[in-house]
């Protein structure tokens, strides 16, 4: 008998996490995601210094490395941070796409120095190519919290929209 409640749970979940991380599914990620990364490391206009920033400050020769055996289809294994940064970088790029009506918004958004407190007056962009995992979550956090309804404007379609009053607001209760 388990003496801990949820511990089957709990152990089962920590070897899935253990999976994820090993080389064979590293393998299987590593190239399609370094070639995203690429297309939006693109869209972004970002230089290949800001690319091996946000990628971990990889040494030119290794990242050139990565990138000609990516764009060839060829195996490649990336490190668990390597593809934690990348997929910190897939989240913001969804979620600009999510925010912003036009791509070029979300890139503008980006590049524009920010009033925020995380971001200290300085535009999200430099957050992100600071060369830290920490930074990178902290722009997908913010982003994250603005697609639910925190921190940003209304975007441009809904600035006309008229404010919900008390008797629009409707909590539903499941039926027993």
């Amino acid at each position: 008998m388990n003496k801990h409640p949820g511990s089957s749970n709990s152990s089962s979940a920590a070897r899935t996490a253990i999976a994820l991380f090993a080389p064979a599914n590293r393998r299987r990620l590593s190239g399609a995601s370094l070639r995203t990364f690429l297309v939006i490391a693109n869209h972004w206009g970002l230089t290949e210094k800001q690319r091996r920033l946000i990628l971990g400050k990889p040494a030119r020769s290794t990242y050139r490395r990565w990138v000609k055996k990516a764009r060839e289809h060829r195996d490649i294994t990336l490190s668990v941070d390597v593809l934690t940064r990348i997929s910190a970088i897939l989240g913001i790029h969804m979620g600009l796409r999510t925010l912003f009506d036009d791509e070029q918004e979300g890139v503008a958004w980006l590049r524009t120095p920010h009033d925020a407190r995380v971001f200290g007056g300085a535009a999200p962009i430099d957050l992100i190519t600071s060369g830290t995992q920490d930074a990178l979550m902290t722009v997908r956090r913010f982003i994250d919290a603005a697609r639910g309804g925190l921190y940003m404007a209304p975007s441009s379609d809904e600035r006309d929209w008229p404010a919900y009053d008390d008797s629009e607001i409707i909590f539903a209760c499941p039926e027993d």
